[in-house]
């Protein structure tokens, strides 16, 4: 059973209105642009598999008043399940993890990942780690429903998405480069937080 992820998205994001959101590269990228184009300046992808999950641990530590997201992949948690642990033991109370699990590496033409064979249950790992709110959703209606859950949890929050493996056909793809994103995402944290974390670009 799986369902569509920029449905997901659109229902995750229509949640979503000052979190700080942290994703993974690929496909999931442009259909994240477009089923929350109001989250564009608060989202920031991470290129590297294995990184997106820890990324938003570290903003969530670093920003523990204000809720952070990640969306990361099967693929993603795959190359690092020692960020469960630390999740964990660290037990942030502001962070919520989305997991697509499309049983694939789909920016890489769909070969399988360990989940495809049903005997790897990622939200189970989770709380083998210590993470004792880690779910998967298996409807649309589940995955909203965590949502909810999830963005009001005091303690770290994971819903595996069992999603299909189809990218939504006809969206735009994001005409930016990594290094405007990052700083599209940083000047939106310096102004929603009166900081300043960067100074003039050319300096950079």
């Amino acid at each position: 059973m799986s369902y569509s992820r920029f449905e997901a998205m659109k229902l995750l994001g229509a949640r979503l209105a000052d979190e700080l959101v942290i994703l993974s590269l690929g496909g999931a990228v442009d259909e994240w642009y477009n089923a929350a184009p109001h989250m564009r300046e608060a989202s920031l992808f991470q290129q590297q598999l294995g990184c997106v999950t820890p990324e938003a641990f570290g903003v969530a530590v670093g920003l523990p008043h204000r809720r952070i997201v990640s969306l990361d992949t099967d693929g993603g948690l795959l190359f690092n399940l020692g960020i469960l642990a630390t999740l964990g033991n660290e037990q942030p109370e502001n962070l919520f993890i989305v997991v697509w699990d499309n049983e694939q590496y789909q920016s890489i033409g769909g070969p399988a990942t360990h989940t495809a064979k049903g005997r790897v249950d990622l939200a189970a790992i989770a709380r083998g780690a210590g993470v004792e709110q880690a779910h998967t959703a298996l409807t649309l209606e589940e995955f909203d429903a965590h949502c909810a859950a999830g963005l009001s949890a005091s303690e770290p929050y994971i819903v595996v998405a069992k999603t299909d493996g189809i990218l939504e056909p006809g969206i735009k793809r994001k005409h930016s480069d990594g290094r405007e994103d990052k700083y599209i995402f940083v000047r939106h944290v310096e102004q929603t937080e009166n900081v300043s974390i960067m100074g003039p670009s050319e300096h950079n």
